[in-house]
């Protein structure tokens, strides 16, 4: 499926730290709640699977890339308001990061 550049346009992709990390108990798969500090746009919050790849101390402070104008989604009880991207193979995953310092907010394009 191809999609147009004005689509992909529609995206706002920013760069966010992480700030909090917690578990979703309730959840039936293993789940994080994150708290992505965006800078000027604020904090989100987000809920992702991928607590088989990364510890609560490996994402804790990490500087991550997400979607920032999703429809908020509710997870398990939790409200996400965006979503990290990813490189995904079939037993490994890798949250994208920016591969040098960049201020809180900054659009990816």
């Amino acid at each position: 499926m191809s999609v147009s550049i004005d689509v992909f346009a529609q995206l706002d992709i920013r760069v966010g730290k992480i700030v909090e990390v917690d578990d979703i108990p309730q959840a039936r798969k293993p789940l994080y709640r994150f708290k992505i500090d965006f800078g000027p746009i604020g904090t989100k919050t987000c809920a992702g699977g991928i607590k088989a790849y990364y510890t609560k101390e490996q994402l804790l402070g990490k500087t991550v890339v997400a979607v920032v104008n999703l429809e908020p989604k509710s997870v398990v009880g939790v409200i996400s308001e965006c979503m990290m991207l990813s490189a995904f193979a079939e037993t490994d995953l890798s949250l994208v990061t920016p591969d040098k310092a960049m201020p809180l907010g900054t659009k990816v394009v």
